[in-house]
């Protein structure tokens, strides 16, 4: 009896949404529950946040390393994003898939954009709100943020919702289980498609 036949790589899966649309706590989720799903650790131009670690949370950088690297083509995408710059390296993405694990990108839709021109393969998920009252009473329930900062985040989840085109599926996080529900059966959607299947389709059609 054969053994299976493991894919030579893995799936790239982008998770998008607005300040309070509840991505962090759906992302990591699925990665607590996916063995084989790996977080992508951005490069990031600004200062630690609490208990934010170098290599766990983000790679912290100066700018001048950042804009190095940057015009030495090792971004697969990079932005800059409320004055601070963040990208994700090329090389490690092309770790993760070369082990045949699969990678989740948490980025704004710029970033997505990029890596989708990137990485063709790669699709991308936009988490919305049941609308934007919610979303508003969501950030206000938060109390983290002054009225000027509720407002400019309210300004920018509008304008991030606006570019639903460039995204492959769209979920409502109206209720965070069947949320979850959703994410996970479209990163499993991903892992079934044809593309990712086809060394196991060559496999079986081998002599």
């Amino acid at each position: 009896m054969n053994e299976p036949v493991q894919p030579a790589r893995g799936v790239l899966l982008i998770v998008c949404g607005p300040s309070g649309v509840g991505k962090s706590s759906l992302c990591d989720r699925l990665l607590a529950e996916s063995p084989r799903l790996k977080l992508s650790i951005s490069v990031t131009t600004r200062a630690p946040r609490g208990a934010e670690r170098d290599g766990v949370h983000y790679h912290f950088v100066d700018r001048e390393s950042f804009e190095r690297r940057a015009s030495e083509g090792e971004f697969a995408e990079h932005a800059v994003v409320h004055g601070n710059c963040y990208g994700t390296l090329r090389a490690s993405v092309e770790a993760v898939l070369s082990a045949g694990d699969d990678m989740l990108f948490d980025i704004d839709y710029q970033g997505a954009r990029q890596l989708k021109a990137a990485f063709p393969q790669a699709r991308g998920v936009l988490l919305l709100p049941p609308s934007m009252a919610v979303l508003e009473r969501r950030l206000r329930d938060r109390e983290t943020d002054s009225e000027a900062a509720i407002l400019r985040r309210l300004a920018a989840a509008r304008h991030e919702l606006s570019q639903f085109e460039s995204f492959d599926y769209a979920i409502v996080n109206d209720d965070i289980e069947r949320a979850y529900d959703d994410l996970k059966a479209v990163y499993r959607g991903l892992r079934l498609a044809v593309d990712y299947q086809r060394p196991l389709l060559r496999r079986l059609l081998s002599p």
